[in-house]
């Protein structure tokens, strides 16, 4: 390599060298970026974008996460209503983050963290936060540059340790958002810090399709471009959400109204799962775009092969059961998206069709529970706070264990099943969770002593992955293959020891021990195909490579419940 007068004598004076004239260090390869925003409407599916090329890229060898980037002003979802927002989805590390988080482990099989969801009330804490500290040094502190500073700082932090070559940031909402901007702004900052072949951004938009004039339009497009090349923003890829499929005019079109090159405007047609996306987009070439535009040498060839057997398994089912899913969401599926997803996996596996029944918990009472439950191969009873609808869960109960049909209760279901046993097995009518009841003489169900004097509500519970010893011989032992376990948490109230000894009486053994706390995590019932409660969440866990085993045993469960019943 041959260097200029000016080169030869910054390396002489300057030892620590800028990596760009060190030829030691020019072979070091800079993690990449790409960030996805959406346009024209929410709903999209960035999330389910995102993870699909995330996981088409791992595919080929790559090391790729993905991050969450949220416009609401909640520090994060973990006070939010699930109508709002859908359900709150927990990783290893204790974080309280946006379902999507969910479709990003699902897809990739590997764990996300606190720093892979981010919202515009953790962005603004932090600012805040330095500036009564006086880090600013008496500036005035504006948008621009402080709060753009941050968001850049948490983009790039997973940068740190060398563990990825790319990193996919999504941006949540709809680019001409007024909540958006700050992040849009902070987008554009970073294509000028970063080499061009380092970043892209991809855009997702919708072509809708008029009935009555028989025809995709691509307007709506053409503004939600425009409203990102007047922030400053020029998308390298275009990702078409449409109900049908784009003609070569329609891309040419595209391509010349949007500025982007003809061959990266992508067709995403509207898939029969989630789980079709990946191989979509693989057959769209998305990828070979990506690596192309970052200057990416990909390793291998993708390989999806465990993902179409998964497919093939899923569509092609041999038997089906019906499940019932006894919850008080009901009316929005995001609120319980990770138990909809963990049977869609535990059903592939036990080739399997698994229908799911929403049952709203509070419709269920001694008069209708037969004429609701009987024809069912088996019950889920979901998590929850609160007061309401824990009459009509205990009813269900009740009428799942007196039928032997199979029963499986996730965190407040496993804590009605303690009560409901209590009462009417033990026959202590007034036993109760302390949650429902503070006035109860038998609290089964107690407020842990270190959550007593918490006033605060926001990522106080007990939160992320605890070990949990597993009885030998029991259902969980039998389905985990093994006594050692941990799985993610999210609650206040615990099974009270108090009551063990008199409820193993009544049936009902703790079958799984947080050891260090001698907290109950699982607890199953004699007698009986199929009884099993858990304090934990075990969908939070399930992915398309690793079914979660708990999910796996009780859809056998229900199969054998069918075959019987037929």
């Amino acid at each position: 390599m041959i260097y200029s007068v000016f080169q030869i004598i910054l390396i002489s004076l300057f030892p620590v060298t800028d990596k760009s004239i060190c030829p030691k260090n020019s072979a070091k390869i800079m993690v990449k970026h790409i960030f996805v925003t959406g346009g024209v409407t929410s709903s999209l599916g960035k999330g389910i974008i995102s993870a699909s090329l995330a996981k088409i890229l791992q595919a080929r060898g790559l090391k790729v996460t993905i991050q969450k980037f949220d416009p609401y002003i909640n520090v994060d979802p973990g006070t939010l209503n699930p109508y709002e927002h859908g359900e709150c989805y927990v990783t290893d590390d204790g974080a309280e983050t946006d379902l999507d988080l969910g479709h990003y482990e699902r897809f990739l099989n590997r764990p996300t963290s606190q720093a892979n969801n981010v919202t515009t009330g953790r962005i603004y804490q932090t600012v805040i936060n330095k500036e009564r500290a006086g880090d600013y040094l008496g500036k005035t502190v504006q948008v621009i540059p402080h709060i753009t500073d941050e968001i850049k700082r948490r983009m790039r932090l997973l940068e740190k340790g060398g563990k990825f070559d790319v990193i996919i940031t999504e941006i949540g909402g709809t680019v001409g958002d007024i909540e958006s901007l700050p992040y849009l702004e902070a987008i554009r900052q970073l294509r000028q810090e970063l080499k061009k072949s380092d970043f892209i951004n991809l855009h997702l938009t919708l072509i809708p399709y008029l009935r009555a004039a028989g025809e995709l339009k691509t307007k709506p497009t053409q503004h939600s471009v425009k409203e990102l090349l007047a922030i400053g923003i020029q998308p390298e890829v275009l990702v078409c959400r449409t109900e049908n499929h784009l003609t070569k005019e329609m891309k040419k079109k595209l391509s010349l109204f949007c500025n982007v090159e003809k061959n990266s405007v992508i067709e995403a047609l509207d898939a029969e799962t989630i789980y079709d996306v990946p191989l979509l987009m693989l057959k769209e070439k998305l990828d070979q775009i990506v690596l192309k535009k970052l200057k990416i040498k990909a390793k291998k060839e993708p390989d999806l092969s465990y993902w179409k057997d998964f497919l093939g398994k899923l569509k092609n089912p041999t038997t089906a059961v019906t499940i019932g899913l006894v919850g008080k969401y009901n009316e929005l599926q995001d609120a319980y998206k990770s138990i909809y997803e963990a049977f869609v996996h535990a059903g592939a596996e036990n080739e399997c069709e698994v229908t799911i029944v929403p049952i709203h918990s509070g419709t269920i009472d001694k008069g209708n529970v037969a004429k609701m439950l009987q024809n069912l191969d088996g019950i889920l009873v979901a998590p929850g706070f609160g007061e309401r609808g824990i009459t009509g869960k205990i009813t269900a109960i009740e009428y799942v264990r007196e039928n032997k049909i199979p029963f499986f209760g996730i965190c407040l279901g496993m804590q009605c099943a303690v009560v409901e046993i209590a009462r009417h097995v033990l026959k202590l009518r007034g036993a109760a969770s302390y949650e429902v009841n503070k006035n109860t003489k038998d609290p089964v169900i107690c407020l842990m002593d270190d959550q007593k004097n918490i006033t605060d509500m926001g990522g106080t519970m007990r939160l992320g992955a605890y070990d949990c010893k597993l009885k030998k011989g029991s259902i969980a032992e039998k389905a985990y293959k093994q006594t050692e376990i941990s799985e993610r948490h999210r609650h206040r109230y615990e099974f009270n020891n108090d009551y063990l000894k008199a409820l193993e009486k009544g049936g009902l053994k703790a079958t799984g021990i947080y050891k260090e706390k001698n907290l109950v995590e699982i607890v199953e019932l004699k007698d009986h195909p199929f009884f099993l409660g858990v304090q934990f969440h075990p969908e939070l866990k399930s992915t398309v490579e690793n079914p979660h085993p708990l999910f796996v045993s009780f859809v056998k469960a229900a199969i054998h419940c069918n075959q019987n019943r037929i």
